[in-house]
């Protein structure tokens, strides 16, 4: 067991940036959060730590390792003692036909000896809300959102029954809008019936925070839950009420932060490429292009994108490298070089720009994309993320300490559809 553990929740994430999201909302909750890097090969202090995240990169690798990867985590977050266990995945459950929610959900209920689980996507302050079963972002089922073309995991169908019966062998059922209006009590009875059906996966509607706490209160005494980050915010308030999390004060404190401030950008999501947008037009000689055609020719392009970073950061100004490119560029790149191999030219020059300005003197970093900011962590050799503060919903600040550097790294984890246009800029703002 970690350094005086005691943890009330322990989560398993599948990518960095969705850890860091539910990270944000357990803080936001009134919990002291740490994000680990993987599962630990060393002891790590949990003094005054009320939740972990297990942070895995298992969203689109195949369903044996995302399964084999949540084991060992689960494992070791029961070591720590932890009272309920979460596993979090995309608010807009992106995922394949073949996995790899329901095959890592199914794991994970088979290693507890529990028999249901709610899967709860939603999460409304960001616009991803669930009716009947369906998935919206915004105004938009899921299959007409912009997701119907996300380069790993396309998202076809905004019905979340039929898309988790094509992950799992176990029935799926649904507890709606009309079973969570009577409130938390007749929620955990539907739950209790359809479990005595066998049905081992549930479906949770969602509009608003209400509903969120409506199913908190109904699960918090489930071994297991899973879902996006919206349900995070409402768990903290339950643990309370059955005596174990006290009230804490300032539980997103950090230290100061300091250093150059530093954009990396790998993601192509709409709400991105508008950031990218904005901080150009408030910056307009602020940001450098990657191309992944150009990364094949060498390193040249990396040491002009350094050259670049080298002036504007000597200058105290705050620099965007980015390779976020439309729908157009992005798929002539793939079509040139294979989809993994244009993704992880990106992801490999953003991480060896990231090492080497961190070593100049880089003290706040932003990263936008979860695979970029998965490759970016393992760089820099990142192990533990202490939480700090919100910036937008979902994604707050974190410190780390790294190798050589007397004081903590800022950091903060984009997932590519999150925050408002302006949070290249404003960000840093916050910081201050």
């Amino acid at each position: 067991m970690g350094m005086g553990a005691n943890i009330v929740l322990g989560a398993i994430a599948d990518d960095f940036t969705g850890a860091t999201d539910l990270a944000n909302n357990l803080v936001r909750g009134g919990m002291r959060c740490l994000q680990v890097i993987g599962v630990p090969q060393q002891e790590v202090d949990l003094t005054d730590i009320d939740a972990v995240i297990v942070a895995l990169k298992s969203r689109s690798c195949p369903v044996d390792e995302a399964v084999a990867d949540s084991l060992a985590a689960l494992e070791w977050l029961r070591q720590q003692g932890a009272r309920q266990l979460f596993f979090k995945y995309c608010s807009t459950f992106d995922s394949t036909d073949q996995g790899n929610i329901g095959p890592v959900a199914d794991a994970l209920l088979e290693a507890l000896g529990a028999h249901q689980t709610v899967m709860v996507p939603a999460f409304p302050i960001n616009g991803r809300t669930v009716y009947q079963g369906h998935l919206f972002v915004g105004d938009r089922l899921l299959n007409d959102s912009g997701m119907q073309h996300h380069p790993l995991n396309p998202m076809q169908d905004a019905d979340l029954v039929r898309v988790l019966s094509r992950q799992t062998p176990h029935p799926v059922g649904l507890a709606n809008r009309a079973v969570l209006v009577q409130g938390a009590e007749a929620t955990c009875a539907h739950l209790t019936m359809l479990a005595d059906q066998g049905v081992r996966h549930v479906i949770c509607d969602s509009l608003d925070e209400q509903d969120l706490e409506i199913l908190a209160e109904a699960t918090v005494s489930l071994p297991l839950v899973t879902g996006g980050s919206g349900l995070g915010q409402a768990l903290p308030a339950q643990y309370r009420a059955q005596g174990w999390l006290g009230t804490i004060s300032e539980p997103g404190r950090l230290s100061p932060a300091s250093g150059g401030a530093l954009v990396l950008s790998g993601s192509c999501s709409r709400a991105t490429l508008a950031q990218v947008a904005d901080f150009l037009a408030q910056h307009p000689d602020g940001g450098f292009a990657l191309d992944p055609l150009a990364l094949t020719e060498g390193g040249q392009q990396q040491e002009q994108a350094l050259a670049f970073a080298r002036k504007r950061l000597s200058q105290e100004t705050p620099v965007l490298l980015y390779a976020s490119a439309d729908t157009e560029k992005v798929n002539a790149a793939q079509q040139a070089l294979g989809v993994a191999h244009a993704g992880a030219l990106v992801e490999e020059a953003l991480s060896q720009l990231a090492v080497k300005l961190v070593e100049e003197g880089v003290g706040r970093l932003l990263v936008a994309g979860g695979e970029t900011s998965g490759a970016v962590v393992s760089a820099l050799g990142i192990t533990t993320l202490r939480i700090g503060e919100q910036i937008d919903p979902g994604v707050p600040w974190t410190q780390t300490l790294i190798t050589g550097r007397d004081v903590p790294l800022s950091l903060a984890l984009k997932s590519g559809n999150f925050g408002g246009v302006d949070f290249f800029t404003r960000a840093f703002e916050v910081l201050e």
